[in-house]
């Protein structure tokens, strides 16, 4: 006995300091998604590129599943048991996170589309805005993936069709495509695979758009995707060089009519069924166009002297042609960044980048990684807050802005890489007809939260049970007569449990269940499991443990014994129970925590906007409230234990007293004006008092998560209860031993 409570003592004291241990780990985790979430705002990176992914807290059940799913890393994260957007500026708009999420609580919006002028007004179908039959496809319109610019080559060519089935007998194209990039070779394949007369315009002399453009062996993420008349393209990256290979060898195999070094000079209509797509090699009739003429077309300039020198350039092709050489590449941006890596990897160069802002804050998550390996091992230096003043043969000019103001330097250079993005040819899209006004979109839908969406779920529940009732009270003469009455009654041999359709209800118990537990398998998504949305999945998971308890019920007769069945059926209510209560927990408390944490990173961007409205030598007050802030709620929030909290609650009052006086007396000091040092006071308590609601209702989440172990140990204990019963009824359930042949 003594020997058992030892061991009994050891096991809880190794549960305790792992479950500790684990506490520890995921509050360092969360810490570093805040603080990167926090450092992207304060950088600009508030708002994404174009692609903004949206999470409704009300529903997010905090499986992470779209956190797994993202290919870009680090752009969400799991925060107070929760998915949270940490880099915005990093989505690509892939959607996958959108697709994986079992209960639909995170969407991949547009951004700023009711400002931007950069991007072209479409309808339906693709068409440009008021001119029937001239289409867009790919980067053009504001999308950069490949399977993006595909599927919209697809769209094109198929609607063309669907327009074109009355077509002429003339020699006219049905469709001119003015680009050879990822959409327009889609297009064309289209095209070709529907019997349309289609040719392409390429002004480059090669195919490929701007993948083709790509550094040497760059990985270019495709995703699965299907390519028409080649198949699909099974693998989630290529290298260019393999990915242009590919379309090459499907050109040459269905013989495209491309024309290569044809530049788009203009399109006109020539009437009410055709345009006049005019080009450098000549003019061409077609009925509809699709411009697939990519999105950065001009490159941005830094329009100082010395831009125009042979050894500036604005793309980078093959980085092993540039050794031992002092190169400066000017941008922030991943481009600029895989430059700089690729000419970092050649022996002997000295690579130096440029960048305006005072850190990077838009680059995919890999990009950052081996970009401050190379910072690390010297062999790539970075220069915050700087802009190229001049470029002479021998060198560079810049001015850094630092914090005690702006200097000049001079740097020894031999090569500039200007990787600051392009405009689009905006002058010649509007002339043949395609228009930027925002004003003519329609209005973005706002996103709404909206509830926990176990709305459907619910309601089959509900009708499950009334149909369950309703069968209980037309057989009331059975159901509610005493169990030893029962045995004499004519429906017992068809209702009892082991016998008739109370035996079928049992199977059809045991078939829910499976049904049940195999959204755990879609879950994990392996490749061949992965039909069906994930929220149809959730959906049939909520229904189908409501249908097991109603089925077990009947199958029991109403009247659960003390069985390994009777055990098992209880344990089935009690998952039930409280998978559904569980399910509001995780919605209501962590979504209050992140609220919280919107509202202090609030607080925190208001100390800095501070800056701006006072004195520049006022801002050392700030920036120490804005130090001493942080310290509190890294103190409160990420570094104390839930017993210190606890503790911690009888010396708030005095804690936050030394704070405010110790402000106030810096303020003093410093001759701090009194409107400045009250703003900065009532934020900093502002502050506190979010950092210390936000570490309770973590402690609170945390107690919480205990729900969702004990919903799955329950589980799993139901299960092992329903095979002890099914085993136990085969071997001695009355039907099946009185079937038994003697």
């Amino acid at each position: 006995m003594s020997l058992g409570i030892l061991l009994a003592l050891a096991i809880s004291l190794a549960a305790a300091l792992i479950v500790t241990w684990l506490r520890r780990v995921e509050l360092v985790r969360m810490a570093a998604a805040v603080e990167a979430r926090e450092r992207s705002l304060e950088l600009g990176a508030a708002g994404a590129k174009l692609h903004n992914p949206v999470v409704d807290l009300s529903r997010c059940l905090g499986c992470g599943a779209c956190v797994e799913a993202c290919p870009e890393e680090e752009v969400l994260a799991l925060v107070h048991g929760q998915a949270a957007v940490v880099h915005p500026a990093r989505c690509v708009g892939v959607g996958e996170c959108a697709r994986a999420c079992p209960v639909s609580a995170i969407t991949v919006t547009i951004a700023d589309l009711s400002t931007r002028r950069d991007v072209p007004v479409l309808g339906e179908g693709l068409e440009a805005h008021g001119v029937p039959g001239l289409f867009l496809a790919g980067e053009v319109t504001a999308h950069a993936l490949v399977k993006t610019a595909i599927d919209h080559g697809v769209a094109v060519a198929s609607e063309v069709e669907r327009r074109s089935r009355q077509r002429g007998t003339d020699a006219m194209l049905d469709l001119c495509i003015v680009g050879a990039g990822p959409a327009g070779l889609a297009c064309a394949l289209e095209a070709k695979r529907l019997g349309l007369r289609a040719e392409i315009l390429e002004k480059e002399l090669e195919l490929g758009g701007t993948v083709a453009k790509y550094p040497r062996k760059k990985l270019v993420l495709t995703q699965p995707v299907d390519l028409p008349l080649h198949g699909r393209l099974e693998r989630s990256s290529y290298e260019k060089e393999d990915l242009v290979q590919i379309w090459a060898e499907v050109v040459d195999r269905h013989g495209l009519a491309i024309r290569f070094g044809a530049t788009l000079e203009g399109i006109t209509r020539t009437n009410a069924a055709s345009f006049s797509v005019k080009t450098s090699c000549g003019e061409l009739q077609a009925r509809h166009v699709c411009l697939a003429i990519g999105r950065r077309g001009v490159p941005n300039r830094l329009g100082v002297p010395g831009e125009d020198l042979p050894k500036v350039g604005y793309g980078l092709l093959d980085a092993a042609s540039y050794r031992g050489r002092k190169i400066l590449v000017v941008g922030g941006g991943d481009s600029a960044i895989e430059t700089a890596l690729a000419l970092a990897e050649q022996p002997g160069n000295e690579i130096t980048i440029s960048y305006r802002k005072e850190g990077f804050f838009r680059l995919r998550a890999a990009n950052e990684r081996r970009l401050r390996g190379v910072v690390a091992s010297g062999n790539v230096r970075s220069l915050f807050g700087s802009e190229v003043r001049a470029i002479h043969a021998d060198r560079v000019d810049l001015v850094v802005r630092e914090k005690d103001g702006s200097h000049d330097i001079s740097l020894a250079n031999d090569a500039v890489f200007v990787m600051a993005g392009g405009t689009t040819a905006t002058a010649l899209l509007e002339a043949a007809g395609v228009s930027f006004d925002p004003s003519l979109r329609p209005p973005a839908p706002e996103p709404v939260e909206q509830g926990a969406g176990l709305r459907h779920a619910l309601a089959i529940g509900l009708c499950f049970c009334l149909v369950a009732i309703a069968f209980v009270l037309w057989h009331g003469d059975y159901y509610l007569l005493p169990l030893e009455q029962r045995a004499v009654h004519g429906k017992h041999p068809s209702l009892r449990p082991g016998e008739g359709l109370g035996l079928w209800l049992g199977i059809a118990s045991l078939v829910t269940i499976s049904a049940n537990l195999l959204y755990l398998l879609r879950r994990a998504a392996p490749s061949w499991f992965r039909f069906g949305s994930l929220q149809g999945w959730m959906t049939s998971h909520v229904a189908t443990g409501i249908l097991a308890v109603v089925f077990a019920l009947l199958h029991g007769a109403l009247a659960p014994r003390e069985t390994p069945g009777g055990h098992a059926l209880w344990a089935l209510v009690v998952l039930s129970v409280t998978g559904s209560i569980g399910r509001y927990f995780y919605a209501h408390v962590p979504r209050a925590t992140n609220g919280r944490e919107l509202e202090l990173a609030e607080v925190r961007s208001q100390l800095v906007r501070q800056s701006t409205q006072w004195d520049l030598d006022r801002d050392s007050f700030r920036q120490h409230a804005r130090a001493e802030l942080d310290r509190v709620v890294g103190r409160r929030q990420w570094q104390s234990s839930f017993l210190g909290r606890v503790i911690g609650l009888s010396t708030q009052r005095r804690d936050l007293r030394v704070l405010v006086e110790g402000l106030a007396s810096k303020a003093r000091s410093e001759s701090i004006p009194a409107a400045l040092a009250e703003q900065t006071l009532a934020l900093v308590l502002r502050g506190y008092e979010l950092a210390t609601r936000v570490a309770h209702l973590e402690d609170l989440r945390a107690v919480l998560a205990t729900w969702r172990f004990l919903h799955r140990w329950i589980a799993a204990l139901m299960v092992l209860l329903v095979l002890v019963h099914v085993v136990h009824a085969l071997a001695y359930g009355s039907y099946f031993v009185e079937s038994r042949p003697p």
